[in-house]
């Protein structure tokens, strides 16, 4: 199964080639994701993002705090 944040990343580049902090947060509102998923985006530094550096910083966040088992890893 899919995790949360795979989903938010996915959906957020469907349609763009780059996404702001504000844009992961509304989407992750749009997705309703859990607490610890809010968590990592909520963590992201403010600016804009494309796929693989927003992938990067994601998966730096969820590594840092050990939190891979709980969220997964984003693509």
């Amino acid at each position: 199964m899919e995790n949360d944040l795979q989903m938010i990343v996915d959906a957020l580049f469907r349609d763009a080639a780059r996404v702001s902090r504000l844009d992961c947060v509304t989407m992750a509102d749009a997705f309703d994701a859990g607490e610890r998923e809010r968590e990592v985006i909520e963590g992201l530094p403010p600016g804009t993002y494309n796929r693989a550096a927003l992938v990067d910083q994601l998966n730096s966040t969820i590594a840092a705090h050990g939190w891979r088992l709980e969220t997964g890893s984003v693509e």
